[in-house]
């Protein structure tokens, strides 16, 4: 028997790159899952055809808005009774380096990247928590970025909801604990999405190749591995920390 058989779980940004990965990783070790998107669309709908096993959902809610992202919760609970892992992995990505940027455009990058990436994450933890803590228990696995500690010049706001992102899964690991709600932050360096395919080619690519020693950067798959070991295997004592996985291109202290 797979070790997540009978564990349901709510993927948030799940049509495609890493949110996918850890969709089909999940299902294969026997989750039923809920696949989160913005939006109704095809690969949302692909996704959940292709999944091992069966009763997934496929569920819509634009991240900034708080009253869909509540009753896109509820939807979930009512279609699974409970939600024993949570996955954030949503998020925008938007270049808005200072040189040349206007006063407006900065203002808009910093609502819709702190708006999607944070407050959004936040507001979809508040709703699941109040299940979890019912049925007696659960895993949050929030998918941050090596660009919280290294930072990101060209999209200082990412760079700023990551880091507000790993301070919110500690802050929640330490609050929930009593509640067997364990809360983990994994923080990716560059994965080989389909956003970040077009970038490998040429100089830029040849200099993002050899950030790590390994000369490469994640697959998918090493992302989902992780999340699947922190939403099944993980000892609880594990509650509270943040997994690097950049290949060492990026080593904090």
């Amino acid at each position: 028997m797979h070790h997540l058989t009978g564990k349901t779980a709510l993927v948030t940004g799940s049509s495609r790159g890493i949110g996918k990965a850890i969709a089909m990783t999940l299902a294969t070790h026997g989750a039923r899952l809920a696949l989160h998107s913005r939006s109704a669309s095809g690969e949302a709908e692909r996704l959940r055809a292709l999944l091992p096993g069966s009763g997934h959902i496929s569920v819509h809610a634009d991240l900034m808005d708080a009253s869909a992202v509540a009753r896109m919760v509820e939807q979930v609970h009512r279609e699974f009774s409970t939600i024993d892992i949570l996955v954030n992995n949503a998020g925008i990505f938007d270049l808005h380096p200072l040189k040349g940027l206007s006063y407006e455009s900065w203002q808009d990058a910093w609502h819709r990247t702190i708006g999607t990436n944070l407050i959004g994450a936040a507001n979809t933890c508040y709703c699941v928590i109040r299940h979890m803590q019912a049925s007696g228990g659960g895993r949050i696995i929030n998918v941050s970025s090596r660009g919280a500690f290294r930072g990101e010049p060209e999209a200082p706001a990412y760079g700023a909801s990551k880091a507000g992102m790993n301070a919110m899964s500690q802050s929640l690991a330490k609050a929930l604990a009593p509640d067997h709600i364990l809360v983990f932050a994994v923080a990716p360096g560059f994965v080989r999405t389909e956003r970040i395919e077009p970038l490998l080619t040429g100089e830029r690519g040849r200099d993002i190749l050899s950030q790590s020693p390994f000369g490469r950067i994640a697959r998918p798959e090493e992302v989902a591995e992780t999340v699947l070991f922190l939403a099944g295997e993980a000892p609880e004592f594990l509650s509270g920390c943040i997994i690097d996985i950049n290949g060492a291109s990026y080593l904090r202290t």
